[in-house]
């Protein structure tokens, strides 16, 4: 079968299309003929060897799927054969077809795509449970996302807008903000062109907000901190600054570890604030919570709460085009990759 595989460290040129062995399942195990995948930042940096949960290389990489189960494992009665799931997988998913655990494959609503089926998992999974269980949003409080035009970031507005009185504040390029406008962001920023932290002060009166959601890293994470109201939470889900070019920068990568702030108990209980860290891929032990997660997701989108935008699809043999895209931060949206 097909595979867009990671050839060795480096530029988007590095990815390629290569014949690798089709896997079969094994007991309580389900194999999807895969029809849409998601392409994330881990695995931009996993080409620059910038993600240390990666696998050796060479490596198909790739997180979350949506498709059609055409084989099962000894012990499996559902999903059945025939059937349309989405699923998150440990590696592997930008393939023609992935093994996984039968539990980890749940059913497509009526209605939904598979584009739509491979945009939900890593990125509203990761929103959900950064707003919700980490930063228990509720009605009336404020927030602040990063990067909020792309994947995680959609999908973040889309989730605070089915909590009453949120006000949403969102970062992103000028040419972004009427798209952020339409997912319920309040108040585009252009960083670009504008101190985010001051903009967000004068917003608020100098008051901050209760909930700022950061996948920057270095910096970021300081102004994000100084921010917060009493009470409110810094929740880091991954660091994009790291890997700004097209390849690793040993020099880039040494300054922004050192601009990571250091953050001491005693000075988050004088400040009354909190930091908390999200990394999906490590609750892979965690079933009940990230299925859970899965669940209400699912039932949000069948009451026509949460929609994922689609960015761009792009095939197999055009993977690097699509990091080029992904990571030139041009994207509205998920980014995807189709057999």
């Amino acid at each position: 079968m097909r595979a867009v595989t990671i050839t060795r460290r480096g530029g988007p040129e590095v990815v390629q299309v290569r014949e690798v062995a089709e896997p079969s399942p094994g007991p309580g195990q389900v194999r999807i003929a895969v029809r849409a995948a998601g392409l994330n930042f881990a695995d931009l940096m996993a080409r620059m060897g910038l993600y240390p949960d990666a696998p050796k290389l060479p490596a198909v990489v790739g997180y979350e799927v949506s498709g059609v189960v055409d084989e099962v494992g000894p012990g499996v009665s559902s999903p059945a054969v025939g059937d349309r799931v989405l699923a998150l997988v440990r590696f592997g998913g930008q393939a023609e077809k992935v093994v996984l655990p039968a539990t980890n494959a749940l059913p497509m609503p009526d209605g939904m795509t598979f584009e739509q089926g491979a945009a939900l998992p890593v990125a509203y999974l990761t929103a959900y449970h950064s707003l919700f269980r980490v930063g228990h949003l509720s009605a009336g409080r404020s927030v602040l996302v990063h990067m909020a035009a792309g994947g995680v970031g959609t999908a973040a507005l889309q989730l605070c807008a089915t909590v009453p009185g949120v006000t949403v504040f969102g970062t992103a390029s000028a040419a972004k903000h009427a798209v952020l406008r339409e997912e319920g962001c309040h108040h585009p920023i252009d960083y670009r062109t504008i101190d985010y932290e001051a903009e967000v002060q004068r917003l608020t009166g100098g008051r901050g907000v209760d909930l700022v959601l950061d996948a920057l890293g270095g910096q970021d994470w300081k102004k994000g901190y100084r921010l917060l109201r009493p009470g409110g939470m810094l929740v880091t889900y991954g660091f994009a600054n790291i890997a700004a070019g097209p390849r690793r920068s040993v020099v880039r990568a040494a300054r922004q570890l050192l601009s990571v702030p250091r953050f001491s108990p005693i000075a988050l209980m004088d400040d009354n604030r909190g930091v908390a860290g999200v990394n999906m891929g490590h609750l892979w032990g965690e079933p009940e919570m990230v299925l859970g997660e899965f669940r209400a997701l699912l039932g949000l989108f069948q009451e026509g709460r949460i929609r994922p935008r689609i960015d761009s699809v792009f095939r197999f043999e055009e993977a690097a085009r699509a990091h080029e895209r992904l990571q030139g931060r041009a994207s509205v949206g998920k980014v995807l990759l189709v057999p």
